[in-house]
């Protein structure tokens, strides 16, 4: 089986909903993304060793996912009781950063290390991060970045690939990236 087929199943066995691999050229990429960090909206800019400014420079993220010829993209779709469900939708992220560690054990048997596995919005590994404490990371081997901290545009990059970015009324949909090289079998 072709190494493209056993990252989709893989995905699909953690807990994916729909996982497909894209030329790495199709990722769109924006530094925009990071003034929506800065802004702070969810909460964690500058509480999390996963997020900005603490991930790093986004010119420099941006460099690192255009190093990659290939990306495995997966989605998970929760149900949410109304639009305004936002504990449905932190449960939902949650159980995605979820499906995202599973599949990082199994990408572990599948790619030689160097692969870069991104998750939605912030790491979610730990209850609290240890960031504001001033202590170090307690997982620094399985943390995950978002791909928004690493400038991706998911919307556009999952344009025509069978990946909705909008699945429907009272619904959330997140997202994961894997940049990988081919020859990683």
């Amino acid at each position: 089986m072709p190494l493209d087929e056993h990252l989709i199943k893989a995905a699909l066995h953690a807990g994916a909903a729909r996982a497909t691999v894209i030329p790495g050229g199709q990722v769109v990429l924006s530094s925009a993304f990071r003034d929506m960090c800065q802004a702070n909206a969810c909460g964690k800019y500058r509480k999390c060793y996963m997020c900005p400014p603490d991930v790093g420079e986004i010119e420099g993220l941006m460099s690192i996912v255009r190093g990659y010829p290939m990306a495995l993209a997966y989605q998970s779709i929760s149900p949410l009781e109304d639009s305004f469900d936002f504990e449905g939708m932190e449960a939902a992220g949650l159980k995605h950063v979820r499906l995202s560690q599973r599949l990082g054990k199994a990408l572990k048997e599948l790619l030689v290390p160097g692969y870069l596995h991104l998750t939605c919005g912030g790491c979610r590994l730990c209850e609290s991060c240890l960031k504001p404490e001033g202590l170090p990371c307690r997982f620094p081997d399985e943390a995950m970045p978002s791909v928004e901290s690493y400038g991706i545009d998911v919307y556009n990059t999952v344009k025509g690939t069978g990946l909705k970015y909008i699945n429907g009324t009272n619904t959330v949909t997140y997202f994961g990236m894997v940049f990988f090289h081919p020859q990683e079998a």
